[in-house]
């Protein structure tokens, strides 16, 4: 029977960490990610796949066909049930300075929990931390060891000089918008970050998605290119063009109202 290496006692946990020990293994950065590409950026955008006190394992046990460049597999933390998790000695060997052009600014995701390794991790890659240029409250809250945790932040790093030109300035940190997928994040970002440098070469790294007037870096981006449009602008499209099939719950009660009273012949008096 498997003990616990603390305390000699058998639990569920313990015979789980041996069995899982036998069945997973750590592999180097460089056989999972591909090579980082040949080119100079101003701009990097980055949501590093942080550790949550797991590695980067995987159960072997769980390979999922639709995975082509690796394979997907079980390990403890949430984040690792979804994409191979790296540890910050891991995320210090990518080489980010080799597409670093001298003049580059880093926004890097973050969670609090991870605040202290994400400054370390800019600084590994020759960025100076300059600020917290986002913070994405998640509408909802997790629990958390303090207090209920419900943002998280890109951290703002500086290599070099400002990228000139300068688009807009107008640009808010705050972002409020529900939370949707593990570890999707807000279109709004990458969409504010692209008014403000709409002209330097732009890089989103660990990237899900493949963005006109962006290059990307990862394990799960797509082959079309599509453009960057947020919740608003995505709305807006389709009320112009007639196709919205939803309604906000303000216009669900008036036509909700409304068919009622035509349903059965009242005056608007009543209402």
């Amino acid at each position: 029977m498997a003990e616990d290496n603390k305390t000699g006692t058998i639990t569920a946990y313990s015979i789980y960490s041996i069995e899982q020990k036998k069945r997973t293994k750590i592999n180097p950065l460089k056989d999972v990610y591909p090579p980082l590409p040949q080119k100079k950026y101003e701009v990097i955008y980055a949501d590093p796949p942080w550790d949550y006190g797991g590695k980067m394992q995987y159960d072997k046990t769980t390979i999922k066909s639709e995975n082509k460049d690796f394979e997907r597999k079980i390990f403890l933390s949430s984040a690792a049930f979804k994409y191979p998790t790296l540890k910050l000695k891991q995320l210090k060997e990518l080489d980010v300075p080799s597409i670093t052009a001298e003049d580059c600014l880093l926004f890097m995701w973050t969670t609090g929990p991870q605040m202290a390794n994400a400054i370390e991790l800019g600084k590994a890659w020759g960025f100076e931390y300059k600020t917290i240029a986002f913070v994405w409250d998640k509408m909802v809250h997790n629990p958390g060891r303090y207090t209920l945790s419900q943002t998280e932040f890109v951290l703002a790093f500086k290599h070099g000089r400002f990228p000139q030109p300068r688009g807009a300035r107008n640009v808010r940190q705050m972002v409020e918008i529900h939370r949707g997928k593990h570890s999707v994040k807000p279109v709004k970002v990458i969409d504010g970050i692209t008014k403000m440098f709409p002209t330097q070469n732009k890089i989103e790294l660990f990237a899900r998605n493949n963005y006109v007037g962006w290059d990307n870096w990862g394990l799960e981006i797509p082959d079309e290119k599509i453009e960057i449009k947020t919740a608003e602008e995505l709305e807006k499209e389709l009320r112009e063009n007639g196709n919205l099939d939803f309604q906000t719950d303000k216009e669900k009660q008036i036509q909700q109202r409304f068919d009622l009273k035509a349903s059965l012949n009242i005056e608007d008096a009543l209402f």
